[in-house]
């Protein structure tokens, strides 16, 4: 026995959660489509997903042809956010959306008067999930079309009880974190001036979103570094790709992140392994040099990644967003000498007008440049 993959083409809102709940009482998987995507790369998106209906903002559920079927127990297919490559589509079963709610609700301490604010994305994960932990847990829940400070103050101000949300190192700067009792943040490295009330997360689509709090696993995660690469292993953790194949190995998800432990075991990330820049024989990690560039007065915003070079192999490269005039490459340099060892001081600097981002706020390394 199968079911069908019904296709959410909705915005944030009632709506949404009204359609995800009659899709799933009628034994169907959801596929929340990403609203700001133009015509082709939908039409691309809906060829590699394969859903057999679509729910719209102007219709009722609409059949489509070609559709491939899902599995019993199959909840959700949530496309990955492309950051290294094509949109993938990972199959999370109604078991793996229940234990990552579990799980996520008993470290966050979520009683039943707690309220969810959900305002990031619903075609990714870390949005998704804010709803279905709502929904598994009972709790009262607030989903946004987007980011809008003065409509969450509203939600905020309108609920009795304590608010919780999810948000990513962008929007925490557009907000005041004291009205909410924890803001969980996802998505891009985060800033190094959290307010208290901040969790920070590691996860990924695969599993069903973040896992790792404060670089503690969730119950029932388990996390382990094989050559330098993390894997997690977890009842919340994907059953396959769309196109049916399986990551994991012995339960066990190799992430493409370089990380350690830490001397009291908390995670590290590092990383991706393909955005490590090998400069002279040593490594660099971007993450770390744009903390440090930074906070230059005179920098909005800054990605780095290795550009090629016949000595060094590559160049440690700052894209900048100026702020107000474009600092001088010495300028830079000098900035961050006191807290970066010299071979992770940036050799070339390029000004560009934006950083090339996910929704989420993750710098696309491979579009730097382009």
């Amino acid at each position: 026995m199968t079911g069908r993959l019904v296709a959410l083409d909705l915005p944030g809102g009632p709506e949404f959660v009204d359609a995800l709940r009659r899709t799933w009482d009628a034994g169907d998987a959801a596929f929340p489509v990403d609203q700001r995507l133009p015509d082709a790369a939908r039409h691309a998106l809906f060829e590699a997903i394969a859903p057999s209906a679509v729910i719209g903002p102007d219709a009722g559920l609409t059949t489509l042809s070609g559709g491939i079927p899902v599995e019993v127990g199959d909840a959700l297919v949530v496309a990955t956010s492309g950051t290294t490559g094509a949109p993938r589509g990972v199959v999370l079963t109604h078991t793996a959306v229940a234990a990552s709610a579990v799980a996520t609700s008993a470290r966050l301490d979520v009683n039943s008067g707690d309220q969810w604010i959900a305002c990031l994305p619903l075609s990714h994960v870390g949005g998704l999930s804010v709803v279905t932990r709502a929904l598994h847990t009972g709790s009262p829940l607030t989903v946004l079309p987007g980011f809008d400070d003065a409509a969450i103050r509203s939600a905020v101000d309108a609920h009795r009880g304590d608010t919780l949300i999810s948000l990513v190192a962008t929007t925490l700067r557009r907000t005041d974190p004291t009205r909410f009792r924890t803001i969980v943040l996802g998505g891009a490295r985060p800033p190094s001036d959290l307010p208290p009330n901040v969790v920070t997360t590691y996860g990924l689509t695969e599993t069903g979103s973040g896992v790792v709090y404060d670089g503690v696993p969730l119950d029932g995660v388990e996390v382990r570094i094989v050559s330098g690469e993390i894997h997690l292993r977890g009842p919340m953790l994907l059953r396959a790709y769309r196109d049916g194949s399986d990551p994991t190995v012995d339960g066990w998800f190799p992430t493409g992140d370089l990380g350690r432990l830490d001397d009291g075991g908390r995670l590290v990330v590092d990383g991706r392994r393909g955005d490590l820049i090998i400069t002279g024989g040593e490594n660099v990690w971007p993450a770390t040099v744009e903390s440090a560039l930074a906070t230059h007065p005179d920098v909005a915003d800054v990605a780095v990644a290795g550009s090629p070079d016949p000595e060094w192999g590559q160049l440690v490269t700052a894209y900048v967003v100026p702020l107000d005039r474009p600092p001088a490459l010495d300028e830079l340099r000098d900035h961050a000498r006191n807290v970066l060892p010299p071979y992770a001081l940036p050799r070339r600097v390029v000004e560009v007008d934006a950083i090339p981002r996910t929704s989420l706020g993750k710098i696309v390394r491979t579009h730097l440049g382009a």
